[in-house]
């Protein structure tokens, strides 16, 4: 079994400044999207002119921000900040969501393509290549927090790697295990577990991205880039939820799904629909 290297989530420190390591990935997920998205207009393949993307990243950065901490707060914990409102807005204790940083950058989209006069489906299919890479840049930050781990695995798997930071929840679970999980904890003080964010860097960030590249490198109806990035991250973070550990507050809902496959479910959904539709209106 790996043990985790629990890295300082502090990047720096000067005083009483710091600044995270999670903090720096995204500041390197916005880097990404302006970087890959110059190279799509130099090789004229984007909707956006150098101008319009500089604003459209201003766009995105409020979406993501806005709608990631806004869905984390009505999807996973409404009850508590219904009670403690002022909570909403301590985003340094943590908390974003995916699904709503999504669902922000829809938003921030609609208002950008309407201030621009683009067509929204080819503004949504100029956006979904670039937004992959920033995807893994926010796992691989999520990795180094040593947070997100996933599921109790074999201790003998290659992929089995012990995380420090959930020694508590291991403790918690050892009197259900078995005799070698006990015994792996006993050799390691951890149990042994899925590297989930790993698994999210791979698939929603490298495999996605390179999907989406290619894809959207030749002409495509408008609307099929964006309706691939829903099927693509639906499925990948549909699958990877198996073996990512379920939020302690909530566990497992409805059919032994979590939080994550269940809002994941309507972007697959939506986007082999949308998918299709377009397919055959172009043809």
């Amino acid at each position: 079994m790996i043990i985790h290297p629990n890295f300082n989530p502090v990047a720096i420190s000067i005083g009483p400044f710091s600044i995270h390591w999670y903090a720096l990935s995204y500041v390197l997920a916005f880097i990404l999207f302006m970087w890959l998205g110059r190279i799509r207009i130099k090789h004229n393949n984007s909707p956006f002119s150098k101008e319009q993307l500089d604003d459209l990243l201003t766009y995105c950065i409020l979406g993501v921000i806005l709608g990631g901490r806004l869905g984390y707060c009505l999807f996973y914990q409404p009850a508590y900040f219904m009670a403690h409102p002022v909570d909403i807005f301590k985003v340094w204790q943590g908390g974003m969501s995916f699904h709503g940083g999504f669902l922000g950058v829809a938003l921030a989209s609609v208002l950008f393509a309407k201030k621009h006069k683009i067509s929204w489906l080819k503004c949504a299919d100029g956006i979904a290549p670039l937004v992959p890479l920033g995807l893994a840049s926010g796992r691989m930050g999520n990795f180094i927090n040593g947070e997100l781990w996933g599921r109790i695995t074999d201790p003998n798997a290659f992929w089995a790697m012990g995380f420090p930071t959930a020694q508590n929840a291991d403790i918690a679970l050892l009197p259900t295990l078995p005799e070698n999980l006990q015994n792996a904890f006993l050799q390691y003080g951890v149990l042994p577990r899925h590297p989930s964010p790993l698994y999210e860097f791979a698939l929603e960030g490298v495999v996605l991205f390179i999907i989406l590249w290619l894809f959207s490198k030749k002409p495509r109806p408008a609307g099929q880039v964006a309706a691939l990035f829903l099927i693509g991250y639906g499925l990948f973070r549909f699958i990877v939820e198996w073996t990512r550990q379920p939020d302690e507050h909530l566990g497992l809902l409805s059919l032994g799904l979590s939080m994550g496959q269940w809002l994941s479910l309507p972007m697959l959904l939506l986007g082999l629909i949308w998918f299709i539709t377009v397919r055959k209106k172009s043809v």
